[in-house]
């Protein structure tokens, strides 16, 4: 006919919705969703007689065909830009598809050799060993071999798994794990919960009331009888729960060798990760083995140590994935071509080759006839481990809906709750069950109603839940949160984040915000912030799904409200989100006509500006909080008021205004009334902040002795409280102190106090103070170069972190260091740029010693002109420091008067001078200064 048609094809590999459509007498089926919307756009791209495929199918192609790159193209109606490749032509090259199983153990001789060797080296010393591969490798595979060959020695075995339903929340597997091995029944009373979690301890000699009450705060078991002892700040109650988990473990290990396995640590929560990190330095010396699994993206937060080993598991060689295959068929023979295929398309992966190799097996591709066989591998061997799961589920008819509600749960889940949400009878949920065991796609222990299941791999349970379409998941979602609320209160007390997740993947956007809330408050009381940090911006994220309202307003002020003080314990003072956070309470709280939240919602405005140096916007900030403060007639808010405008006036060096507000706050305080204030406002305590903070007041007004009293008294508080945040506070208050005093050794002290807290607890604004004061220690010391070099190195670190507090006092410290040395040039350009702060932030508590110190530099350069510019500062120092009424400031510079009038001959006004300012004095004779 001479006659071409002019055919052009366009494929995207992807889910799709096939059904009927239509109606009346007109019906048809149509394939709906991205899928084909894709493939029909790449379709106008390809020319006359070509194939245009997106880089997904092209993924799946291997090395059977060649393909031109045609770059990254933009497609009507696609968000974002689409590879694309054309079709040239068949390749020669096999195919080479990256999928993933688990089977048979093959090829991993020496792997196994290295975790029977590390075990028989921990019954000596502990060791840690770290399994990393991709999923399907054959981590857990291995985890079971090694199981099965220590089975023969007499040992106690630890085993918990990370989830991704559980990433946010603080040890969820420890406490999986504790629930297991003490036997916990649902709907058990306290009582019996706590018999068993003492008889449990009771064999390790650790049953004493303390650490009972410490397991049970774990596992939500309320105590009877003695109330917890009193005081203990989450912090602390956080770290004697480590410490309680941690003298388990090693109390086990002095009556038998332990195996510690967590398994997929990718997906643990931080505090899980930090727990890890203590037990990793403490089993060096015990007979431990903490075998660890992961997949290639984690990196460990422990460094490296002689007892820890990191190994990667490899792809399977060709030889190895053959016998895999052949041990997988049980003796069946496979013609060479569907062999050749499930090689191939294994990729090495041995959970590709199993789940390839049965899907192969269950549809009949192992035909004894070669032709026949290789068209039925053709057929029956899937592209990817989603087919071939698919393919699976598909021929197991109804199960294939159980295993995906199960997916929906998680990758471990009971029967109970599974019954609760399925729409099967007793009867058909335990025969879909039992064969999704049989398929070897379920993992089965104990039996119903009390079985729990797993499923295999991670993988499985993706795929399952992916087939899901999204109006179906929603529903599904929506359904297993209404059962958790009716019928498991335990769960939604103790997991409320599980309840959370449920309801934001059906869209629930009320429910989802309250019990992400609560999640986030119970995070915050076992000081798991970066889990509270989490939970309450998912929170946030499900509350801007509601339509702005007065009713919607208070929630989110309480959430905003809530994650502030996480923030600051977390990100630093000055980090930009705390600022937008506490901003945007106040913002909400005006709307709402002054809610009951301003006075905290202002408050965090205040602190950030404080810290980011915008003090004078702080000194107005803190005067409103006065006003409101006195119109509410709070004692609570009223001593909060002092405590912001007492440190206020002192950075802007109104000394004298900013000391009465110092000792108003100490008397307003009530230890056991106000002890909660440190979780609303910056993590610290008041009162410790008021006679810290306090005691470098009243030292430059010239009270000395006051100052050590308040400076003691700071740290005997915060002892009692047992805040760290609150102790370190007091600390590098100390620090600061002896700093003022001249007194080296004792700011070290107090500074080095600081830094073990700081770093314990990860509070790392306290880190850069403590640091700094402890290399000036350092420098004054002696060890000049090497403490000015770490003083610059913490200063532009902070500088780098916008942290502004103090920023002129550290630059007077490091002018200071370099005059000792002789370093005139750098310690001038450190008063200069101390003295740029004071302009650009308003901090001129420091100023007067600044203008003296700038005025001992010029002096070592010698010369008239150098005295005479010397005076000149110590002049302005005199000057300033009398405006201030800082009697300590005018001391020193009446001394460096002193010094400079001595040699020019005017010993009576040195003398006149010096006399009236000494005579001011009434305390602190034995100070170095006076």
């Amino acid at each position: 006919w001479g006659y071409w048609p002019a055919v052009r094809l366009g494929i995207h590999t992807g889910l799709t919705v096939v059904g009927e459509m239509g109606g009346g007498a007109r019906h048809e089926q149509l394939a709906l969703g991205e899928t084909p919307n894709l493939a029909a756009r790449l379709q106008t791209l390809a020319e006359p007689g070509t194939i245009v495929i997106s880089a997904a199918t092209q993924r799946l192609l291997g090395g059977l065909f060649s393909c031109e790159d045609l770059g990254t193209q933009t497609l009507k109606g696609v968000a974002r830009p689409v590879q694309v490749y054309r079709v040239v032509g068949e390749s020669a090259e096999q195919a080479s598809i990256e999928v993933e199983a688990k089977g048979p153990l093959v090829g991993r001789e020496q792997e196994l050799a290295l975790l029977v060797s590390r075990w028989e080296r921990a019954k000596d010393a502990g060791q840690v060993v770290l399994l990393s591969g991709e999923p399907g490798i054959g981590k857990s595979r291995l985890v079971q071999a090694l199981r099965e060959r220590v089975a023969r020695d007499a040992h106690t075995r630890w085993e918990c798994r990370c989830s991704p339903y559980h990433q946010q929340s603080a040890l969820r597997p420890w406490i999986e794990m504790a629930e297991r091995a003490l036997g916990f029944a649902r709907g058990e009373e306290p009582a019996e919960r706590l018999r068993k979690i003492e008889a449990g301890l009771a064999p390790y000699g650790l049953a004493d009331a303390e650490t009972i009450d410490l397991w049970a705060s774990l596992l939500s078991v309320p105590r009877t009888g003695d109330p917890p002892p009193p005081g203990r700040s989450p912090q602390r109650q956080r770290q004697k729960t480590f410490d309680a988990i941690a003298r388990l473990l090693l109390a086990t290990a002095t009556q038998s060798a332990v195996l510690l396995v967590v398994e997929d640590l990718h997906w643990a929560d931080p505090s899980t990760l930090e727990l890890l990190g203590i037990l990793t330095d403490q089993v060096a010396t015990t007979q431990v083995l903490i075998l660890l699994t992961a997949r290639p993206e984690f990196r460990p937060p422990w460094g490296p140590r002689s007892h820890v080993t990191q190994t990667m598991l490899g792809r399977l060689p060709r030889a190895h994935t053959m016998q895999m295959i052949e041990r997988l068929s049980g003796g069946r023979s496979l013609p060479a071509q569907v062999l050749d295929q499930l090689v191939a398309r294994s990729d090495g992966i041995p959970l590709f080759a199993e789940e390839l190799t049965k899907t192969v097996l269950e549809s009949g591709g192992t035909s004894g006839d070669e032709h026949e066989g290789s068209r039925s591998a053709s057929l029956a061997v899937p592209a990817t481990l989603q087919d071939s799961l698919m393919a699976r589920l598909d021929r197991l008819g109804s199960a294939k809906g159980v295993a995906q509600l199960a997916a929906t749960l998680g990758r471990q889940f009971s029967y109970e709750l599974l019954s609760a949400v399925s729409p099967q009878g007793e009867e058909a949920l335990e025969r879909d069950l039992a064969l999704l065991v049989d398929a070897e796609l379920l993992h089965l222990r104990g039996l119903p109603p009390r079985a729990v299941y797993v499923f295999k791999h991670a993988l499985l349970q993706e795929a399952a839940y992916e087939s899901l379409l999204r109006s179906t998941r929603s529903e599904v979602h929506k359904r297993i949160a209404a059962v958790l609320i009716e019928r498991f209160p335990e769960t939604v007390e103790t997991q409320p984040e599980l309840v959370a997740q449920h309801c934001s993947a059906a869209g629930l956007a009320h429910e989802a915000v309250e019990y992400w809330r609560r999640a986030g408050l119970a995070a915050i009381q076992r000081s798991a912030n970066l889990e509270a940090i989490h939970h309450l911006e998912r929170a946030l994220e499900a509350l801007r799904r509601l339509a702005e309202s007065p009713e919607r307003d208070p929630l989110e002020i309480g959430l905003l409200i809530a994650l502030g003080p996480v923030l600051i314990g977390t990100r630093g003072w000055s980090a930009p989100e705390i600022g937008r956070t506490y901003e945007r309470a106040r913002d909400l709280c005006r709307r709402a006509g002054d809610a009951p939240q301003l006075f905290t919602a202002l408050w965090g405005v205040w602190f950030y500006y404080t810290t980011t140096g915008r003090l004078g916007t702080a000194l107005e900030l803190a005067e409103q909080l006065m006003s409101l403060a006195e119109r509410q007639t709070d004692p609570g808010l009223l001593m909060q008021a002092h405590h912001m405008l007492g440190p206020t006036l002192t950075s802007l060096g109104s000394l004298t205004s900013a000391r009465p507000h110092f000792e108003a706050a100490i008397a307003l305080y009530d230890r056991e009334q106000h002890r909660s204030h440190a979780s609303l406002y910056g993590g610290h305590d008041p009162c410790v902040c008021c006679s810290g903070f306090g005691a470098v007041a009243h030292w430059i007004l010239g009270s000395p002795d006051l100052a050590l009293r308040r400076s003691r008294e700071a740290i005997a508080l915060a002892r009692k409280l047992e805040q760290p945040t609150s102790m370190a506070h007091a600390l590098t208050f100390a620090a600061m102190f002896y700093q003022l005093r001249r007194e080296p050794e004792a700011a070290r002290d107090a500074a080095a106090a600081c830094l073990t807290i700081a770093t314990e607890h990860d509070l790392a604004p306290y880190q850069s103070f403590s640091r700094f004061m402890r290399a000036w220690a350092a420098a004054s010391s002696g060890l000049r170069r090497e403490g000015l070099a770490e003083m610059r190195q913490v200063r532009v670190a902070m500088q780098a972190a916008s942290l502004k507090m103090w920023g002129v006092h550290f630059a007077g410290m490091i002018a200071e260091v370099c005059g000792e040395a002789g370093w005139v040039e750098d310690g001038l350009a450190a008063v200069t740029e101390g003295l740029a702060f004071v302009d650009e932030v308003g901090e001129r508590y420091y100023e007067a010693e600044l203008h003296r110190l700038r005025g001992e530099l010029l002096l070592l350069q010698h010369g008239d002109t150098a005295a005479d510019q010397a005076d000149a500062c110590f002049h302005q120092a005199l000057e300033i420091a009398r405006k201030q009424e800082a009697r300590a400031w005018e001391l020193r510079a009446a001394m460096s008067f002193v010094r400079l009038w001595r040699g020019r001959d005017r010993h009576a006004d040195a003398h006149r001078l010096l006399s009236d300012v000494y005579a001011s004095f009434s305390e602190g004779f034995d100070t170095p200064d006076l």
